[in-house]
Formats: C-alpha cells, structure tokens, sequence
C-alpha cells in the first residue's frame, strides 16, 4: 500500500503562513518556488498532503483565481492516524510540504439554488462554493454547524454574507434544523453537505423526498463496518488468479494488501480515488464519494478501501 509521495507528480510547496482559525483549527497557506502558476482548481477541489510518513487529503478553501497560493484548514484530531498532529505540531512557516495536483470528486454542478450544509471542518469545500454560486447567479444558504462557537473556524469571515449564512453552535442552539432547511423540495436546486458522518446520514434522511440527484456529499472519514449486517465475500485477482476471503470485519484493500498485493491508496475512506479497480464480475456494493450514480449503477469500477460486494465473488483487474 504506497503513501508516500510520488516525486513524478507531486508538487513541493513552501508554508508561507500557519495561523490559528479556531481552538483546534490551523490554516496553512502554501506557494509554489517560482512564478509559476500552480495547477488550476475548482470549488470542492481537494489536494493529497505528505504528513511526515503519512499521506492525507485537505480539500483547499482558498480563492481558485489565485494561481500563486494554496490554502487549507486543519482540524486536529487526537484520535487520528496522526496527519493532523504532524501539520499542527510538526509544520512550521518557511518548511516544504508536498502535494498532489488537485483533484475534485465534490465539484460543483450547476443550478439555480443551492443549500451548503457544513459540520465542523467539513466547512472548507463549501467556502469556495459560496463564491462559485454568487458568480453563477445563484441563490444560496448555508447552515454551519459546531460544537462549540470558539471551535468553528471561518465564522467572522461568512458573517460578511448576513443572513445567508446560519451558525448553528450546538451548546448554543442545538443541530442544525434539517427539517427546516430541508423542508420543502426544490427541483431546481442542490444540496451540497461535508462534515461528520452522523451528519451526512442525517441529511440523506432528511433530503429523502427531493427529487434524485438533488444530494451530493463528501466524507472525512470511513462508515464503520457493521460487523452484525455485513456478509464476507470472496475477492479473485485477474492477473493470477489469487483468490482472497474478506472477512465481514475487513475490507477489500486491507486483506489484499495484508496478502502482499501492491495496491495503491490514499485516503482510504472512499473520497480520493486512488485504489480505484475496475470491476470484470460481480457485484460492487458502493460506499464511496467518487462515483456518480450513473458510474455506480454501470458498476465497472469501484474503490477497495470502503466499497464491498452484494455477490459471493469479486473478480476484479488487478
């Protein structure tokens, strides 16, 4: 399983500032050595970030027309894999980080409403949406939401939107009303949503009645495997013809990568696209944030890290 950067591709950028957002949030801003523009994003754009001996994703939440700089913000999470704890702790002004070329799985589609919903860090795609709707035209509303007001980084700078924009601390005004916000479906707008996963499934529940496609998420971290619903299945290699059991408390790339095959990965909860395989037979069960429900229903490619299978056997080019 390869983390570690890839010196073809990735880029080295220099920390021009760490700044604190929040108690628990830092912003880094990194610049390229040279005049040359970096590579050019878009609003949910997010860039793979070399943490010391550890590879994460940080969606950028900066301007997408300054092609000089960079921007993310980092939530420190004690109970991580321990990325966080190297940008806080570790990284300082003036030091070389290196990052992917951007890649955007979270884009922004076209419509004429929008309703952001955000959840603690999950506010950083979200910021350079709202400027991509006020561009298109477009109505919007954002709901953030928080534990705590001092936790939840950005605050000062939405409050520039007046009342477009509804901070919902929890210890404060309780979560944030979906039923309110979501209430009344709207064909023609979209629902954007980023943060904790209690909060993704809350607003699938509570965006159950609009019409398809209305929904578009991303996830920070993987769904637990529910280890009283989930089945085991058995995954066969093309190449060699190796087959390999996933047990129903494990996924595809951790028994594949225990068992010496070399499969690429990154994020490993579904939103990168890293250990992408393309699917020969069987039936994937699609758990991550990459595919459009078009590609799903095709099911000719699925990620290992989160996705599993509805079919005893996998069989996938690899």
């Amino acid at each position: 399983m390869t983390t570690v950067q890839d010196q073809a591709t990735d880029l080295p950028l220099t920390v021009v500032s760490k700044i604190r957002l929040s108690t628990d949030v830092v912003g880094i801003t990194l610049a390229g050595a040279g005049a040359e523009p970096l590579p050019q994003w878009e609003a949910g754009a997010h860039i793979d970030v070399q943490c010391g001996d550890l590879r994460r994703q940080y969606s950028l939440c900066g301007d997408p027309d300054d092609r000089q700089r960079y921007q993310i913000a980092v939530l420190r999470e004690p109970d991580g894999r321990g990325g966080s704890t190297y940008l806080h702790d570790t990284l300082e002004p003036s030091d070389i980080l290196w990052v992917s070329r951007p890649r955007n799985t979270f884009a922004l589609e076209p419509a004429s409403r929008y309703v952001f919903i955000a959840g603690g860090i999950g506010i950083t795609p979200i910021l350079p949406m709202l400027a991509g709707a006020e561009r298109r035209g477009a109505d919007w509303m954002l709901h953030y939401g928080g534990r705590t007001r001092a936790g939840m980084a950005f605050v000062a700078e939405l409050g520039r939107h007046g009342n477009r924009v509804r901070i919902h601390p929890q210890d404060e005004v309780g979560r944030i009303p979906l039923a309110d916000a979501l209430g009344k479906p709207d064909r023609d707008a979209k629902i954007y949503c980023c943060g904790p996963t209690p909060l993704l499934d809350a607003v699938a529940g509570a965006s159950e009645h609009w019409p398809d496609g209305s929904l578009h998420v991303e996830r920070f971290s993987r769904v637990a495997l529910d280890t009283d619903t989930e089945r085991g299945f058995d995954v066969r290699l093309a190449s060699s013809g190796g087959t390999y059991h996933v047990p129903r408390d494990r996924t595809i790339l951790e028994v594949l990568t225990d068992a010496g095959v070399d499969v690429v990965s990154s994020c490993e909860v579904g939103t990168c696209g890293t250990c992408e395989a393309t699917v020969l037979e069987g039936v994937p069960d699609h758990r991550d944030s990459v595919l459009t429900p078009q590609e799903r229903k095709e099911g000719q490619y699925m990620m290992l890290c989160v996705s599993r299978c509805l079919s005893d056997t996998l069989v996938l080019d690899l």
